[in-house]
């Protein structure tokens, strides 16, 4: 590991963000505190603002109204190549003319680190993604996974204050994506080093994330650990973008449900809340069964596990129903106010 003058970690805090591109507001007032350490996920769907923040922390856009404070400095002040902030694209935007070693490089002979030194973070770098036989290879010779890897490596060897990750992994194939993910959360844990983690994909968000940030139209929706996101979700935006969920009103309520928690046929007679329905139709994935249901109008879903040995059929009238501990009550999204 590589020596360190002091924790890498730095805290950031969004005070009042704003950014508009051509008459489009893109965020809208928005505040949020990262803590030194955290492993950080914007998540939200395309247009949501989350790599438009990255953009704002790197320097690479200027807000229009708003501050960012990395460890009490204001980064307004700060010029881009002095804000020592690392970032990872998901294009990798490696050199292709220099060497594994030379890209890895690159950032440190710009900052006229001595040759020694820049050696032995290079090689430091590199061993710390699993590359360090790789230095003299050029990025056609990579895999994705590794060019990837390389990419990394770069952003970590000057000792940014921050590390931004826009989309990093959204190129790759799922069994490279999973690999790289834990690789990329056991080097951010070592370091204990602030990442900034941009991504649509809830599942890598919960599996990566102290916290996530969940974005919706420039603006915050939920903030919190992702367990904390999964099973409480604010409203009913929160909860349907992190998973499925049935949407339902109890005593005047609006709550929701997610599949797993669904029971069905004669697990269901000692549920808190027992309703009948029609099966529609029954899906095998491997791990589960996916029942979709028609009840009282409207359309629901079970996920069934291994353990739940009883068969269902299309058409068949079934017992369906949930446990108190279970429900989800959730406020109106903003949209449903406005």
């Amino acid at each position: 590991m590589m020596d360190r003058p002091e924790p890498l970690g730095q805290p950031v805090q969004i005070r009042g963000l704003e950014k508009s591109y051509g008459g489009t507001r893109i965020l809208q007032s928005l505040s949020l505190d990262i803590p030194a350490g955290c492993f950080c996920t914007l998540l939200g769907a395309s247009g949501s603002g989350k790599s438009t923040i990255l953009k704002l922390i790197a320097g690479f856009e200027t807000p229009d109204a708003g501050e960012i404070l990395v460890h009490g400095q204001d980064l307004g002040r700060v010029p881009v190549h002095r804000r020592q902030i690392g970032m990872v694209f998901q294009n990798y935007a490696l050199f292709p003319h220099m060497s594994v070693h030379e890209n890895v490089a690159f950032g440190l002979r710009m900052r006229r680190v001595s040759r020694e030194e820049r050696e032995s973070r290079v090689d430091e770098a590199l061993e710390m993604v699993g590359l360090k036989e790789f230095g003299t290879r050029y990025p056609r010779d990579l895999s994705g996974g590794q060019q990837q890897r390389v990419a990394l490596a770069r952003a970590l060897v000057i000792r940014p204050r921050i590390l931004l990750m826009d989309e990093p992994l959204g190129a790759l194939d799922r069994g490279l994506r999973q690999g790289l993910q834990q690789q990329i959360r056991d080097i951010q844990q070592r370091l204990g080093m602030t990442t900034v983690f941009v991504t649509h994909d809830q599942e890598e968000a919960l599996q990566m994330s102290d916290m996530i940030v969940l974005m919706r139209g420039g603006r915050i929706e939920q903030v919190g650990p992702p367990h904390e996101i999964y099973s409480r979700p604010r409203n009913r935006f929160v909860a349907g973008f992190l998973d499925d969920c049935n949407f339902l009103s109890l005593q005047e309520r609006n709550i929701g449900i997610r599949p797993q928690h669904l029971r069905m046929g004669s697990s269901a007679r000692q549920a808190d809340h027992v309703m009948t329905g029609r099966v529609q139709n029954v899906l095998f994935l491997g791990t589960h069964r996916r029942i979709n249901l028609r009840v009282a109008g409207q359309n629901m879903t079970a996920r069934l596990f291994s353990e739940n040995q009883e068969e269902f059929e299309p058409g068949q009238e079934i017992t369906l129903g949930f446990s108190e501990n279970d429900i989800m009550f959730l406020e109106e999204s903003h949209e449903m106010k406005s």
